[in-house]
């Protein structure tokens, strides 16, 4: 297979010569917004994540293989693939662990006080939070119910949590007390004192936390968006922590990235912001390679 890869998976030299072992021809791009190497027509698979974001499906004519290294396909022109009948492949549970350890992370940011704590290290001051939360027996609605949220599952319910799912595709599942269809999600959210999102972002999931939705919570909520940014609605949610309707929030995601530095959510002692960053982790790169050997492997 004639196999153009990207700088979005930053591979070695090993792993390249493993795929040529296996009869794939290799193209190699670093940047996806970059002018395609020569022959592009005649490339057969792609290695990669926002490389159609830039450059027309259509102008690969020959292709019958997609991995991306990322787990979401909202990247990808979804309806042109399954018309072609072009395998797809994600990068599902890559980055799930790490994912998950954020969330718990932040949770604890928050609930511990983490931002004046620190605050008072830098000042050296002997300063005392004596009001910090506990997760022990709180309750943590996981909305998205697959691997990353899963992986959630599991570390929250290790403190002891109570950890009930909301999913389109609700099932029986070990990990949660309970996985509802999306139409209870308001009921879920009313008895939730921390909500995870890692659902995928779809046109029936666009602003799906709205101020309607705001206003159905728990008092004292916080959220987690680990998912994608427009999930939730920006503005309502500003109101919402402005008016203490949630307790807080920790974001990794953004309707807009990076966050406009003119965004009120920079000031927020009661928001936890990161630059999209809670995918990283010290064994993904293992994880990434393992999945797209075995697809090559099998899909040959």
């Amino acid at each position: 297979m004639k196999l153009l890869i990207t700088g979005a998976w930053n591979c070695t030299a090993e792993q390249l010569n493993i795929l040529k072992s296996m009869g794939n021809e290799i193209l190699f791009m670093q940047n996806e917004d970059d002018v395609l190497p020569q022959g592009f027509e005649t490339v057969e698979g792609i290695i990669g994540n926002g490389l159609f974001l830039h450059h027309n499906i259509q102008q690969f004519q020959k292709l019958r293989y997609i991995q991306l290294t990322s787990a979401g396909f909202d990247r990808v022109p979804m309806d042109y693939i399954r018309e072609h009948k072009i395998k797809l492949y994600n990068a599902r549970g890559v980055y799930s662990i790490p994912m998950a350890e954020f969330a718990v992370c932040g949770v604890l940011q928050l609930l511990k006080k983490s931002k004046a704590l620190m605050q008072s290290q830098q000042n050296r001051e002997w300063k005392k939070q004596r009001e910090l939360g506990e997760l022990y027996r709180k309750t943590v609605c996981v909305m998205g119910c697959g691997s990353v949220g899963t992986e959630v599952a599991k570390r929250f319910s290790a403190f002891g949590c109570k950890v009930i799912g909301v999913d389109l595709f609700p099932r029986e599942d070990a990990h949660y007390q309970s996985i509802y269809p999306l139409d209870r999600m308001e009921q879920v959210l009313g008895k939730s004192d921390m909500v995870v999102l890692t659902l995928p972002l779809t046109e029936q999931t666009k602003h799906l936390i709205n101020a309607a939705v705001f206003e159905k919570m728990q008092k004292g909520t916080i959220l987690v968006n680990i998912a994608r940014g427009s999930i939730v609605d920006t503005e309502a949610m500003i109101n919402a922590l402005n008016a203490r309707v949630i307790a807080g929030a920790v974001l990794d995601v953004f309707e807009e990235e990076p966050l406009c530095v003119t965004s009120p959510l920079w000031d927020m002692e009661n928001v936890i912001i990161t630059p999209h960053n809670s995918f990283a982790g010290e064994g993904n790169g293992e994880r990434l390679w393992q999945i797209i050997k075995n697809n090559l492997e099998s899909y040959v």
